[in-house]
């Protein structure tokens, strides 16, 4: 079933239902894999670390490589902004959930703008002097529709937003019962205001259809982030091929902004998503390495459906048509996010023929299963095959590789040349000036830098040496912010105190200091005096001051984000959780 903006609300029931009864989701996005650059391998280096690898900018971008290959994969472009389903991500529907309250407080004349039925005001209204008559004129057109046994309804003159707090607010004093106000819009989107007459009970059932309506108008704007937040929740299985952008994006998109920090990214992902698994790492790790050759994933389905594998055989329900797989529809999202599903599943029942008796089926739940959780495949990485989303990541020794930096104008050609006595080398350029070259044998790496001393044209660093550097700069660019940060926001929360310490100070001054019946104030400085003297013109040490930041402990970048990831997991609450103790039958390497 396809579903689009103009059937996603009627149809949702049912994407619930299948949620429920599903042991496992494929999912598929297209886009995902668009770069900025002159091409993707020299956007992603064959060294990069998770780190980096995890880092896209965020961009809204058209590459017309792209656009040509989804237009010959006869991608509908229209489909996409005229039937696509609005979404909301985490912050957006917090905001829009304030708005609609902050809506209702208005009603009573707290906010800027009222638009919906008033509830009882307990003190007059100050109306301005120019708005005076303006409201005179509304209150006497509402007492001849309380006198009128005709008129129920009173349709006033479109106006502005402060007359319409001004109404809301009179109104809502002077005629507490037996109204009821609402704000409309003409066809040129002018807002004013109707009053009808009602009775008490009239006046709750509209105020119940109005905050009905207002639920209605969040869940459709929050659209197809309903869908994600309900497999969130669910706690179950969710499949891939070659997912980590597809990952990244769903929880950019419809949860929350990716952290900078990778650990913070990990937990944030697995918040979201409890249980992930990527068919193409699957398949690139044993049992699966030695019996498939191709691991793309057109490649893939083909060969899952040949000896030792057994094919799964799929019946769609009644009023569901299926995909056909003898008649591919390769990057259509469904389509893939299809086959993803049954490449999952053929190579889960390959696992039940190692057990003893075997398996014909292995389900989703499955131990067997379990050792590929949470590792998503990395692309063009030579040593770090997958982004473990559990724990550290592997740490390859790169003994062998060295960091050159040399002049704009080289080429590939101009390396291969430079370490010509070095026998078979490999390059990942990782800019215009420097370039990852990777050695044969880690004994050589020693005597290349050494070429290199007297250079003028070019440098060579070992690995080491050049992430050393890197983590160093890091450091100190990162402690510089700290530092900045921590500065600005001590001698805010200095003035904080200070601040406060001066009204105490002064209400204890104005209360106990009179030494006379004359009235006489202490003239000489109080000791409370002389502390704020000092701290104010910066006479105090540094252990007293933190003594006096210790008023208004600030929170920290990581506590913030701390407190955010938080109540995020509180929204979702994913049901259910991974089994602590992962079968040992299979096991993802820890070397590749």
């Amino acid at each position: 079933m396809e579903i689009i903006r103009s059937n996603f609300k009627s149809n949702l029931h049912k994407v619930y239902q299948a949620i429920e009864e599903a042991d496992f989701f494929a999912i598929d996005g297209e886009f995902s894999g668009i770069s900025d650059g002159p091409s993707v391998t020299a956007l992603t280096n064959g060294f990069d670390t998770p780190e980096e690898r995890s880092s896209p900018d965020v961009k809204f971008v058209c590459q017309s490589s792209s656009i040509d290959f989804l237009a010959s994969q006869g991608f509908d472009f229209n489909k996409v902004f005229r039937n696509g389903i609005p979404y909301l991500n985490q912050e957006e529907e917090r905001q829009l959930r304030e708005h609609y309250d902050e809506k209702r407080l208005q009603s009573n004349g707290a906010g800027t703008l009222s638009y919906v039925s008033p509830n009882t005001s307990k003190c007059p209204v100050t109306i301005p002097e120019d708005q005076k008559k303006f409201i005179d004129q509304v209150v006497e057109k509402i007492e001849d529709l309380l006198q009128s046994e005709e008129n129920k309804n009173l349709d006033l003159e479109p106006c502005t937003g402060f007359q319409r707090k001004l109404i809301y607010q009179t109104l809502s004093w002077k005629y507490p019962k037996g109204i009821h106000v609402d704000t409309l819009e003409t066809e040129k989107k002018e807002r004013y205001i109707v009053i009808s007459k009602v009775d008490e009970e009239e006046r709750k059932r509209r105020e119940q259809q109005k905050l009905a309506k207002e639920q209605e108008e969040l869940n459709d704007a929050v659209g197809f982030s309903r869908v994600i937040h309900a497999i969130a929740n669910s706690g179950k299985l969710v499949i891939g091929h070659n997912m980590l952008l597809d990952v990244m994006h769903t929880v950019h998109q419809f949860c929350c902004p990716l952290p900078v920090d990778l650990n913070e990214f990990k937990e944030m992902t697995t918040c979201v998503f409890p249980r992930l698994l990527d068919t193409k790492l699957m398949a690139s790790t044993q049992p699966f390495k030695d019996i498939i050759n191709n691991t793309s994933l057109a490649e893939l389905e083909k060969r899952l459906k040949e000896t030792p594998f057994n094919p799964p055989k799929v019946e769609s329900a009644e009023g569901f048509p299926s995909y056909d797989t003898a008649t591919e529809q390769l990057h259509e999202a469904g389509y893939d996010a299809y086959i993803t599903g049954l490449c999952f599943i053929s190579m889960a029942n390959y696992l039940g023929s190692f057990l003893s008796p075997p398996k014909i089926h292995v389900s989703a739940r499955s131990k067997l299963v379990e050792p590929f959780f949470n590792k998503l495949f990395l692309m063009r990485v030579m040593d770090i095959p997958y982004l473990n989303l559990e724990g550290p990541d592997l740490q390859p020794k790169r003994d062998h590789v060295l960091h050159v930096t040399f002049p704009k104008e080289w080429k590939t050609s101009d390396l291969y040349q430079l370490f010509s006595a070095f026998g078979n080398i490999q390059i990942s350029w990782i800019d215009d000036t420097s370039a990852f070259v990777s050695l044969s044998q880690p004994e050589q790496v020693q005597i290349a830098v050494n070429t290199s001393k007297y250079a003028e044209s070019y440098r060579i660093q070992t690995y080491a040496e050049y992430v050393g550097k890197k983590h160093k700069e890091k450091q100190i660019k990162r402690k510089w912010t700290e530092d900045t940060w921590q500065e600005v926001e001590r001698k805010r929360l200095n003035t904080q105190c200070i601040s406060y310490a001066l009204q105490n100070h002064y209400y204890h001054t104005n209360s106990l200091t009179v030494t006379s019946a004359a009235g006489k104030r202490n003239l000489s400085p109080s000791p409370a005096e002389a502390d704020l003297e000092a701290r104010i013109s910066g006479d105090i040490s540094d252990p007293e001051l933190e003594q006096t930041e210790s008023c208004a402990e600030p929170l920290s970048e990581g506590r913030k984000k701390a407190k955010k990831l938080k109540r995020m997991k509180k929204d979702l609450s994913p049901a259910g959780g991974i089994p602590d103790s992962p079968a040992k039958l299979f096991e993802v390497p820890d070397t590749w």
